[in-house]
């Protein structure tokens, strides 16, 4: 673990650093089994598009219960593809939580479709059901899903809106692998879905790569049509793609973790538990607010609310505890996104000011009795 430098006069010593995520420490778990995995891709000679997607593919869809899954090379170009798969065009409207990682809006963008941002709400910090109905327009093609933090959006709310006008729902998992709603796994409850692989995700591979959920076969067609340069039959280019595939390594890799998912998920699950009673103390005292419980939730982040956050991420990181500050501002207030002048978002712009994303990694449990330590210390000085 990185260390915190020497302060003087009479300052901190050097002392390790409890990271906000760490998935190297992961990494290294498996790491026989990696090294494995990658030796046997360069020993097949095929490294895009091989024998390790395919195998992935059936597997991550077994896991999930969907019936089409298509690797990609980000979550990024998965949600665009996911987008053009169903039938979404240039020109039309895709409705966007305005708290989310930018990466969302400009998947949109990306394919010459309109953004909306709308507001989230305070329960499960996605989308807000509500806002989604006010929303929707004439030019309106899809709505994006956003399973913020790993716990799950009120999507069966979401799904009877957009139904009702028609709108598509393409689920945004990027955070939440594994996640279920009344015992059902996200990203098999709507049109679409898109998966990340970004290292620091439930389920992280050694560098980017995504996935596509789909249900119709002529859509998966499609989307595998659209990830390879749109050539078809015959090596013949018959839709305008691009060219976002998952490697072979990145597949071997994520083969190998994906068996370890459920238990995983599990530990971050008894990590949020064991942050739930320790700091309850602290949220009965209004000096913070703690995330939502879910028993679907997966934990991707364990985000407490907390005023003048700033102050207290410094004070903290000199007590040796980093933390993360994640989608701060809203993207109504990027200025290549939104306009906060005219979307307004309230409860986005309270939570992209006091959001505080704590260690939740399994890997460092071992940390948390220092991690509630220093922020009794820290939240007790005010």
């Amino acid at each position: 673990m990185p260390k915190l430098p020497n302060e003087e006069p009479g300052g901190l010593v050097d002392r390790p650093v409890v990271a906000q995520a760490a998935p190297g420490l992961r990494f290294a778990l498996y790491r026989e089994e990696i090294d494995a995995a990658i030796a046997r891709v360069i020993a097949s000679g095929r490294y895009i598009l091989g024998a390790e997607c395919q195998a992935f593919e059936g597997e991550f869809a077994r896991l999930l219960g969907a019936p089409f899954v298509i690797g990609v090379n980000s979550g990024a170009d998965a949600l665009s593809l996911a987008l053009q798969s169903i039938g979404v065009e240039p020109g039309q409207e895709v409705i966007v939580p305005a708290m989310t990682a930018a990466a969302t809006a400009i998947a949109v963008r990306r394919i010459g479709a309109a953004v909306r941002l709308v507001d989230v709400e305070t329960g499960t910090r996605g989308l807000d059901p509500g806002a989604l109905e006010d929303a929707i327009s004439s030019y309106t093609a899809a709505v994006i899903v956003v399973h913020l933090h790993g716990t799950p959006a009120r999507l069966p709310e979401i799904r009877r809106v957009a139904s009702a006008r028609g709108v598509a729902v393409v689920e945004d998992c990027a955070q939440a692998h594994g996640a279920t709603i009344d015992g059902r796994t996200v990203g098999t409850l709507s049109d679409a879905a898109a998966f990340s692989f970004y290292p620091t995700k439930n389920l992280g591979a050694l560098g980017d790569g995504g996935a596509i959920v789909l249900h119709n076969q002529q859509h998966a067609q499609r989307a595998r049509q659209l990830r390879n340069y749109g050539l078809g039959t015959g090596n013949v280019c018959s839709l305008v793609g691009m060219n976002s595939r998952l490697d072979e390594i990145q597949a071997a890799v994520l083969r190998v973790l994906l068996p370890h998912l459920s238990a995983e998920n599990q530990q971050r699950r008894m990590f949020a538990l064991r942050y739930d009673q320790a700091l309850a103390p602290l949220a009965a005292r209004g000096r913070l607010r703690l995330p939502k419980q879910d028993a679907g939730g997966v934990y991707h982040q364990y985000a407490i609310e907390v005023p003048e956050r700033d102050i207290v991420r410094d004070r903290l990181l000199k007590l040796g505890i980093q933390t993360g500050v994640h989608y701060s501002p809203g993207l109504h207030r990027h200025p290549a996104l939104g306009d906060a002048s005219t979307v307004p978002c309230q409860v986005t712009d309270r939570l992209a000011a006091t959001l505080l994303s704590l260690p939740i990694q399994p890997e460092l449990m071992e940390h948390q009795p220092r991690i509630v330590e220093a922020l009794e210390q820290v939240l007790g000085e005010g």
